[in-house]
């Protein structure tokens, strides 16, 4: 039995260290971004997706909380307009603050994750002409403290997110592309 517990104790020594060294080159920075070319006029898209009411229609993130519990705070549309959510353990609680609005060509907002894990985050979309449509770019840049960047080395946060974007903006092409 203490054979067993001291090759036990030095594999998890082994693994901290592991995960502090990797720690130190793993990139620390995360960018996502996808993108959707909708056949609506870019005020049509806009509309829905520069006040933080109309983002609770498309946004995939509450979909695994039918009882989520959403607040604002301040004026919809607005530099300073808060988002507010609570739910269960997949949706977490956290809050989004739009930071910028350049319409009808971009809004930015910050998010602030509070559980599971707290953690900051930026995100945007950007509306641009295509092809008599608009197309929709969204993305995403955040930070990883230090030694938590591991983590990019077992999980692919790309597709992992990726798929919740896409998935966003194929809700966000149905509602824009009706009537």
């Amino acid at each position: 039995m203490k054979k067993f517990l001291k090759v036990i104790g030095i594999l998890l020594v082994l693994f901290i260290a592991f995960v502090l060294i990797a720690g130190i080159f793993v990139s620390k920075n995360f960018h996502l971004e996808r993108d959707i070319v909708i056949n609506a006029s870019r005020e049509k898209v806009w509309s829905n997706v520069s006040n933080l009411h109309a983002l609770h229609d498309w946004s995939p993130w509450i979909e695994p909380d039918p009882n989520i519990k959403i607040s604002y705070e301040g004026q919809d549309g607005t530099v300073g307009a808060v988002y507010k959510w609570e739910g269960n353990k997949d949706v977490g609680s956290g809050e989004q603050t739009i930071t910028k609005i350049q319409q009808p060509d971009k809004i930015e907002s910050h998010l602030h994750f509070i559980k599971p894990f707290d953690g900051q985050a930026d995100a945007y979309i950007n509306l641009a002409d295509a092809n008599g449509g608009t197309k929709v770019t969204w993305g995403l840049d955040m930070n990883y403290s230090y030694p938590m960047n591991v983590i990019k080395l077992f999980i692919d946060m790309d597709k992992m997110m990726g798929d919740t974007y896409n998935k966003g903006l194929a809700k966000l092409k149905t509602i824009c592309e009706k009537n």
